[in-house]
């Protein structure tokens, strides 16, 4: 997600363009390739613009907001941010997709942090070879544990706050909603980790974790069966359904059913844009035909958090939640999503 509020590493006066596929992937991670979407905490288009980068940026000769532009547009504007700001402008996304920012005009001595993490190209020129410094724009249900644990951060929460104590001060219990905060240089693994290795420094850090994160809680307010699990037809591959159907208008929220790990984000093909969590003991959860999706894949979210909106993307016949329980990640290992709520003391 792009803001006005990342920070700016290197101030170049020419960046050269990145490729078109490596703006595909980034749009691929930041809105599953969704070039007019618009996520829930207000960030717009296939690169997720904040609507004053948008603005700041020119973006408003070619439409309004980021969404209403073409994707060709909304790349103009993206490589003007890249050249502003650096790869740290989307700090996961860009990692993820090698986004590295190409070539730059060096920076003055004054311009450029100590601690930047650079090679020489050749005389007057940088080589971005990784992101020195990111910003993260909290979002709901996260807290100082979780953003430590999803940057792998040296020093855990500690380290975090301290980072942020300039602006944020002391005695604050849980990082705000919607600020960015500083973490710090982005050499990050994205790969998920096993919960053995999460970097739990002491038990005082692990207690920051809120306790709603062991709350069990449906994946929709109203769930109103429309087609049970392991239904015979000949309209699904496997000869049966895989998951239950819950009749959801198209935006209903989606949440979590427990707190776990997203481990995929984006596009499942004949499921649509899907969420895929991994969970404690070990089952997945499966959220199916998104409209829109609010998680990125990596991040720990808790029971009862909302992951996106309902839709009827994929192979669908009309706006529903698609929901089913695996003990694996992959399609075929489903088991009864009915029977497993159940056991979490969810009658469905």
């Amino acid at each position: 997600m792009i803001s006005t509020a990342s920070v700016s590493i290197f101030t170049a006066t020419s960046v050269a363009a990145a490729p078109l596929e490596t703006w595909d992937a980034v749009a691929a991670c930041e809105s599953s390739g969704d070039w007019s979407a618009v996520s829930p905490s207000g960030y717009r288009g296939g690169l997720q613009f904040s609507q004053s980068t948008w603005q700041e940026f020119g973006g408003t000769q070619y439409a309004p907001t980021a969404d209403k532009a073409t994707k060709e547009q909304q790349i103009t504007i993206a490589e003007k941010v890249l050249q502003d700001q650096g790869p740290g402008a989307w700090p996961v996304c860009s990692v993820k997709a090698g986004l590295t920012g190409s070539t730059a005009t060096a920076p003055s001595e004054e311009e450029a942090p100590m601690s930047a993490s650079t090679q020489t190209a050749a005389p007057g020129i940088v080589q971005w070879t990784q992101v020195p410094f990111a910003t993260y724009k909290v979002q709901p249900g996260d807290t100082w544990n979780s953003i430590a644990m999803k940057f792998h951060i040296d020093g855990g929460v500690q380290q975090l706050k301290d980072s942020n104590r300039a602006f944020l001060g002391d005695g604050v219990d849980a990082p705000p909603v919607g600020i960015r905060l500083s973490v710090g240089a982005v050499d990050i693994d994205t790969a998920p980790r096993a919960a053995s290795e999460q970097p739990v420094t002491s038990q005082k850090e692990a207690e920051v974790a809120p306790s709603e994160e062991s709350k069990a809680t449906a994946p929709l307010d109203q769930t109103q069966v429309t087609t049970s699990y392991r239904l015979s037809g000949s309209m699904w591959s496997s000869g049966y359904h895989t998951g239950v159907d819950f009749a959801a208008p198209n935006g209903t929220p989606v949440k979590a059913i427990s707190s776990g790990e997203v481990i995929r984000a984006g596009s499942g093909g004949a499921y649509g844009n899907e969420v895929i969590i991994r969970h404690a003991d070990g089952r997945y959860s499966q959220y199916a035909h998104l409209s829109q999706i609010a998680v990125q894949e990596g991040q720990e979210v808790a029971g009862g958090f909302q992951i996106g909106l309902s839709g009827s993307t994929g192979n669908s016949s009309g706006p529903h939640l698609h929901f089913e329980i695996r003990t694996t990640p992959d399609y075929g290992s489903d088991i009864d999503p009915t029977a497993y709520l159940g056991g979490l003391g969810l009658t469905i």
